[in-house]
């Protein structure tokens, strides 16, 4: 089944805690995916986005416009435009704005 999705018309949310702005894209209520989730985060100077290590998914996080910094394994990486991160099962990053930065975050999670 094909599913469109106006992700102009996802409600996106102001996260607490300095962790910038969140919609969430694709679940299972939206169009049906069960075993995957993904999300648009906005960051702003000094807002950071946690993906957290989960023991049995597979993350994608993809910066779509602005600068930010990726920490990783306790190295920071300048990104921008087009820079995509892939953390396999157990592994986490973080990704801080240097400015105001879009980002795409996908989580599969088979069952």
């Amino acid at each position: 089944m094909i599913t469109f999705i106006d992700t102009n018309e996802c409600k996106r949310e102001n996260l607490d805690g300095g962790r910038g702005d969140a919609a969430e894209v694709v679940s299972g209520a939206l169009c049906g995916a069960e075993e995957i989730k993904a999300h648009l985060r906005w960051l702003d100077e000094g807002n950071a986005f946690e993906a957290a290590p989960i023991p049995d998914a597979h993350q994608l996080i993809y910066v779509m416009e602005g600068e930010g910094v990726v920490s990783l394994e306790g190295k920071d990486y300048d990104v921008g435009p087009g820079a995509g991160l892939y953390l396999g099962p157990g592994e986490g990053a973080s990704l801080q704005g240097a400015g105001a930065l879009k980002a795409f975050h996908l989580i599969g999670q088979p069952k």
